[in-house]
């Protein structure tokens, strides 16, 4: 079976947010990388409402709303750059409260998991799953054990959190930004910078933007 790519991510937003924020967006629709970003407007969802994958063997990821899509990868040399800058997606963040159940759910489903890492995110999840798909990552998050009765239980779905993007060019990425987003730090992966976008900038989503991985030699 071929590898499991993204077609497409439904985000609760309304278009004009993204384009305030520098986004080419025709209609509701807007490309980041070869992922297909579509906005469903502002309702009773919030964030990443569901997304579609190409090749996978089912629909059951464990709580996380997806379709099947036939679509072929789009035609990326044309399209419109971003003024901002941000030129794909990094990574998506699923949150489990129970991960080796997601885990084994996403890979019934298809989906080539990569590695999983037995050790605490900064922000205090234990583990983390990484799974390949296509360019992008999906990052699956433990969420703590003091948090999970507060998610609704080690039963509750897996569910998704939010998308770092990358950038050619972080500092002027937060520059054109102006000032609704954090300030650049050091990020978790050797050798990149993160920052991160504030409440004020009016995305339901939690969408962090990231510098480019570093040449292959230059990694640590």
């Amino acid at each position: 079976m071929a590898a499991a790519t993204i077609d497409e991510l439904l985000i609760a937003d309304e278009p004009e947010r993204w384009s305030a924020l520098g986004f080419a967006v025709r209609e509701d629709t807007c490309m980041l990388g070869a992922v297909r970003v579509r906005f469903a407007g502002v309702g009773r969802a919030r964030g990443v409402v569901d997304w579609s994958l190409r090749e996978i063997a089912g629909t059951d990821l464990d709580g996380l709303p997806t379709r099947r899509s036939r679509r072929p990868p789009p035609e990326t040399a044309g399209a419109p750059r971003h003024a901002n800058g941000i030129v794909g997606i990094d990574h998506i963040v699923a949150m489990s409260p129970a991960l080796d159940r997601t885990v084994a759910a996403l890979r019934r489903a298809g989906l080539d998991l990569r590695r999983v890492r037995e050790e605490p995110t900064p922000a205090g999840a234990p583990r983390q799953a990484f799974f390949r798909l296509g360019v992008e990552i999906l990052e699956v998050i433990q969420i703590p054990e003091e948090a999970i009765g507060r998610a609704g239980g080690v039963d509750g779905p897996a569910r998704f959190w939010g998308l770092a993007a990358v950038t050619e060019d972080l500092e002027r990425t937060v520059a054109h930004m102006e000032g609704k987003t954090s300030p650049i730090r050091e990020a978790v992966q050797p050798g990149r910078r993160i920052a991160t976008l504030r409440q004020e900038a009016g995305l339901s989503v939690a969408l962090a933007i990231m510098s480019p991985p570093p040449p292959p030699g230059e990694r640590s």
